[in-house]
């Protein structure tokens, strides 16, 4: 890739490790059985995307989940099962965004919320001893900027806000659908194939 300035990375499944279906086994230890129905990589649906977005608070998003179930379940067990899918940062992973920020900008934007985000950056810190967004110029989650991937308007926020071009930024994600909506507005999106570290990119 040639006069690539800037790179966006996405964080689940391209930073930090999830399994999705780790988060779909716990709700179904509790009672829920078609959970993994209802959350999809790149298409949440219903009321998983208001939470994403800021739309509802912890509290509502918790009420929701606790609605779906026939049988009475805690708070924390929501969350417990909720958090689940987080497992962790590869050492390798992080080297490289150190040795590669001396060369680009670099930013994260992921479509989050504020159960996983409270939950990862702690687990990176006690990991690593600093904090995680520190790894980038500006960190940028969903439910804090109340926009998320793959509308136009959260690739257009980080372009404008940090007056990045789009011809000289690197989009990041495991997602198909986020990747083909960065194409669209001219930025170079790749695809993070499963199996395919990012430490393997070249810019």
């Amino acid at each position: 890739m040639q006069n690539i300035k800037n790179v966006i990375f996405d964080l689940g499944g391209v930073i930090l490790n999830i399994d999705i279906k780790k988060t779909a086994a716990a709700f179904t230890r509790l009672g829920h059985e078609s959970f993994e129905n209802l959350f999809n990589i790149g298409h949440a649906a219903g009321f998983f995307k208001e939470y994403e977005c800021g739309l509802i608070d912890d509290t509502g998003f918790i009420t929701a989940i606790k609605e779906r179930f026939q049988n009475k379940v805690t708070d924390q067990q929501v969350i417990d099962a909720w958090n689940a899918l987080l497992l962790d940062f590869p050492a390798s992973r992080i080297d490289f965004l150190k040795n590669i920020g001396s060369k680009y900008r670099l930013f994260l934007f992921s479509n989050t919320n504020a159960l996983h985000l409270s939950s990862f950056q702690q687990s990176f810190q006690n990991v690593y001893g600093f904090p995680m967004d520190d790894l980038f110029e500006r960190a940028y989650y969903s439910h804090v900027v109340q926009v998320r991937k793959p509308d136009a308007a959260a690739y257009e926020l980080v372009l404008n806000e940090n007056g990045l071009l789009p011809a000289e930024t690197v989009f990041i994600d495991d997602a198909l659908v986020n990747v083909e909506a960065a194409n669209k507005i001219n930025i170079k999106g790749v695809h993070l194939e499963p199996g395919v570290s990012v430490t393997s990119l070249r810019f």
